[in-house]
């Protein structure tokens, strides 16, 4: 028993034993694992912080990171770019079907200016102070409606064209005057050309502002008058018929002074046919000098044949002067004497720098190629023709100078 009791206590306190030893054993784990789960615990600290405060930086990609925080965009892919603008677009081009020559389209609205001069007969004065409702312009007998007038005087075109021949020294003689005069009323600012004719037409002096170069032109002619010409033959409807054409190169009025005898010997052209150019201008004023006019007086009515037909020609050739100056607005003289010309020409300069222009819209817009009759008259204001007194009131006859129509432009199909 005693041994039984012996081993058990020995084995009690062996247990006893073992008991603290394992106890003292296990005390300083605690320590340990309580630092340790210390320091395991203080990273997560910094890490819950950085949990609750926003992320401030900005994401390659996605979202919003926070409720508080930076939006980023994502980053497009370079295919994901979008396309450049499209360029302006060019201005349209029209493309002409194969084979067809390029072709333009104008439309020519109707409009006709009409260049009026008023001159007192007894004097040749331009008379100045008309208004609008002074002037009544008709086509083919229709009153028109005057959109446009204003008074002219500026620098002038002209091409004197001379005739210069044998048909008799007192004929080049009352040429050389006439031109000479006409050059004394020129103005610096003015372009004159020269232009002689007999069978041909040559050109003297082209178109220049310099009067100086006109007039030693003419003192060259002067220099030959007395001696015999080249030819006698005068074909002044082809020498005509060559100026309009030259002139119709320039823009703007352009004059025509025919100095001539106006007698046609063999022109390619009739007289219906440079009648027909005549009023087919419409820039161009022809003022004609009949030459010769003192040796006609001096033998007309001599009894002879070969007279009486001289007589005939010389009355058919003034008709024709007049026509061509009548149609397109301008004046026709037939000088005697050598005195005489200097108020002719100066006439013709106050006529041709001082008119009043009219424009109207014909009332027939048909562009048919016809010729429309023009007539102008001068009323007062309680449309009664016009009447004009002097100072001492008596009656002043005056002359309305404009063209006697045109031809309308023919529309092309």
């Amino acid at each position: 028993m005693a041994t039984s009791c012996t081993s058990r206590g020995a084995s009690r306190s062996t247990r006893i034993l073992l008991f603290f030893a394992a106890l003292a054993a296990l005390l300083p784990l605690p320590l340990v694992n309580a630092q340790s789960d210390s320091q395991t615990a203080n990273p997560q600290q910094p890490q819950q912080q950085q949990q609750q405060q926003p992320d401030q930086s900005q994401p390659d990609a996605g979202g919003p990171a926070g409720d508080t925080g930076v939006i980023a965009v994502p980053k497009k892919a370079p295919e994901d770019q979008p396309p450049p603008a499209p360029p302006a677009p060019s201005e349209p081009t029209v493309k002409n079907p194969p084979g067809l020559p390029p072709v333009s389209l104008h439309i020519d609205v109707p409009e006709v200016t009409v260049d009026v001069g008023v001159l007192l007969q007894k004097t040749g004065q331009f008379v100045p102070g008309l208004r609008p409702e002074n002037f009544r312009v008709y086509e083919d007998g229709v009153e028109q409606k005057i959109e446009g007038f204003k008074r002219v005087e500026a620098p002038i075109t002209a091409l004197l064209l001379c005739e210069y021949a044998a048909r008799g020294f007192a004929f080049r003689v009352d040429m050389l005057n006439a031109a000479w005069a006409f050059t004394q009323q020129l103005r610096p600012q003015d372009y004159v050309a020269l232009m002689t004719f007999d069978m041909k037409s040559h050109i003297d002096v082209d178109f220049t502002q310099d009067k100086q170069q006109i007039q030693q032109a003419i003192n060259e002619l002067a220099m030959s008058v007395y001696m015999p010409a080249a030819f006698s033959e005068t074909n002044v409807f082809d020498a005509l018929y060559e100026s309009m054409d030259r002139l119709d190169r320039i823009q703007g009025q352009k004059y025509i002074i025919l100095i001539a005898s106006g007698i046609d010997t063999m022109s390619r052209l009739t007289f219906d046919k440079i009648l027909k150019r005549v009023k087919e201008s419409r820039d161009i004023t022809i003022y004609a000098i009949s030459t010769g006019g003192l040796l006609r007086e001096m033998t007309e009515g001599n009894p002879g044949m070969m007279n009486s037909i001289r007589d005939i020609d010389y009355l058919q050739a003034d008709n024709e002067m007049r026509t061509f100056a009548q149609i397109t607005g301008g004046m026709w003289f037939e000088p005697k004497f050598t005195g005489e010309l200097p108020d002719m020409v100066r006439t013709i300069n106050e006529n041709i720098r001082a008119k009043y222009q009219l424009v109207y819209r014909p009332t027939n817009p048909k562009q048919d190629g016809t010729y429309r009759k023009i007539r102008v008259e001068l009323v007062d204001d309680e449309g009664q023709p016009l009447r004009m007194q002097d100072e001492k009131h008596k009656p002043l006859k005056y002359e309305i100078i404009a063209r006697d129509g045109y031809r309308a432009q023919q529309e092309v199909e």
